[in-house]
């Protein structure tokens, strides 16, 4: 009996190990066709054109300009209120009944597909508050996306640090606040930095919500106020891979090759402000 199970998990460890090789080899697969359409597209004419009719005269500006400005907003709605609902839940929130249910339907959120949150998006921001199709509906529209995942993050960044140092804190009479302040974000901040990064990260590539709520696919104009009409790069991409046009979508995979780029950065940056926050840590508690 003991020997069956044995053959059984070298089995399950064996196809795991095969469909993880078949995933990476469909997504070289991908990234080798992408950068081989794409690279030769790439050009500061690219980069600061508008789009265009003319697959050789399109342009990634407008596109450009809307993602990093809806991604300001997106963080500047969500990481406030992300960090600030998991401080409470960790911190000073009892486990009654109900936080309890709240902390499992965040988990549950974070798991929704995004097309919800873009019809959540239309009805309510786009529709109801009348904001229209503007970045502002974006950004909150994709604010309610990443929050139940910086929520998380955060959560699981608070209960990490030991209890000592909170009761090291209240030891020598500092209040609940000071102890989360002086004591317990320092340490918390690598893993909160990260799960903003990495959610903001998910929500620049996001298109269906985007698609949702009327973003458009054809802006030869900079957006100058929150509420201008606007297009990111997800929609961009996506219109010019829908065009029957080879060159069009040549196009397209320049501008994946450049959103790539984006999330790369992003991503690097994560690490860098995790390592530093961890060697200041390090210095001053060891």
């Amino acid at each position: 009996m003991k020997m069956r199970y044995q053959i059984y998990g070298i089995l399950f460890q064996a196809f795991c190990l095969v469909s993880n090789f078949i995933a990476l080899a469909f997504l070289l697969f991908l990234l080798v066709d992408v950068f081989t359409r794409g690279a030769s597209g790439l050009s500061i004419d690219f980069l600061t054109s508008y789009p265009s009719r003319f697959a050789a005269k399109a342009g990634i500006l407008s596109a450009t300009v809307g993602t990093f400005a809806m991604m300001f907003l997106t963080a500047l709605f969500a990481i406030p209120v992300g960090v600030g609902a998991a401080i409470y839940l960790e911190e000073y929130a009892r486990p009654t009944r109900f936080i309890k249910l709240v902390k499992l339907n965040i988990h549950n959120l974070a798991g929704i597909p995004s097309i919800i949150y873009g019809i959540l998006g239309l009805t309510i921001f786009v529709r109801a508050l009348g904001l229209g199709r503007s970045i502002v509906a974006g950004s909150l529209t994709m604010a309610l996306l990443i929050l139940p995942v910086i929520t998380i993050a955060a959560q699981e960044s608070l209960r990490a640090v030991p209890d000592s140092f909170r009761q090291a804190g209240f030891g020598i009479g500092m209040t609940r606040w000071q102890v989360i302040r002086h004591q317990l974000m320092p340490l918390a901040m690598p893993g909160i930095l990260t799960g903003v990064i990495l959610a903001l990260s998910r929500a620049i590539g996001e298109a269906a919500p985007m698609i949702m709520i009327g973003a458009l696919s054809f802006v030869a104009f900079l957006p100058t106020s929150p509420l201008d009409s606007f297009t990111v790069l997800p929609i961009q991409i996506f219109n010019w891979a829908a065009r029957p046009q080879k060159d069009f979508h040549d196009v397209a995979a320049s501008a994946i090759i450049v959103l790539l780029i984006i999330l790369l950065l992003m991503n690097a940056a994560a690490i860098i402000m995790r390592n530093h926050f961890k060697r200041k840590n390090r210095a001053i508690y060891n």
